[in-house]
């Protein structure tokens, strides 16, 4: 019997979540073009699967995809870009 009404509170849990997630409002997302940030030079390995797939990734979300080579330092350049630049989903780091 205790199972029973274990089970049914973990239902209502559930439901209940599930009902408040539905009332939550997503904010669009991309609303300005995505940085892509490659911490390499231009027309290495890196920077050439960035480009293959910032189209896809383009298409895929509807906004343009940009492509930042900042080479240099073993990568520390472009690494440090990214984390200094705005939490916001918009700069990318690709390694």
């Amino acid at each position: 019997m205790r199972a029973s009404f274990a089970s049914r509170v973990r239902a209502t849990l559930c439901i209940t979540c599930l009902t408040l997630c539905g009332l939550a409002y997503a904010q669009q997302y991309p609303t300005k073009p995505v940085r892509m940030v490659v911490p390499f030079a231009p027309g290495g390995n890196t920077d050439i699967i960035g480009r293959v797939f910032a189209p896809k990734m383009g298409e895929a979300l509807g906004q343009q995809i940009i492509i930042d080579n900042r080479g240099g330092a073993g990568s520390t350049i472009g690494t440090e870009a990214v984390a200094r630049a705005a939490p916001d989903g918009y700069t990318l780091l690709i390694v």
